[in-house]
């Protein structure tokens, strides 16, 4: 039986902008961890460009893992961005 896998390759470029680069770099910080700890078959790279932050999955074969991964990936950014805000304000 013949791996099916091997076409099922899921890519996903997100890009999040940011009124600043200092503020791109801390969240980009505050993700780039999680780019560590990955199932095999799953590879994520999340790099700063000027204000932007930008995050390239790529998975085989299981969605539910790349849907997840995205998932996760957007509450951690958006986790970021309101600690980032109550710092701002204290």
């Amino acid at each position: 039986m013949a791996n099916s896998c091997a076409v099922n390759r899921l890519e996903a470029t997100i890009t999040l902008e940011y009124a600043d680069e200092k503020t791109a770099e801390a969240i980009a910080n505050a993700v780039s961890p999680d780019n560590y700890k990955t199932p095999a078959g799953l590879t994520i790279r999340t790099i700063r460009k000027g204000n932007a932050v930008v995050t390239e999955i790529n998975a085989e074969c299981k969605l539910a893992t790349f849907v997840a991964t995205i998932d996760d990936l957007l509450f951690s950014a958006s986790t970021a961005e309101k600690t980032l805000e109550i710092a701002r304000e204290g």
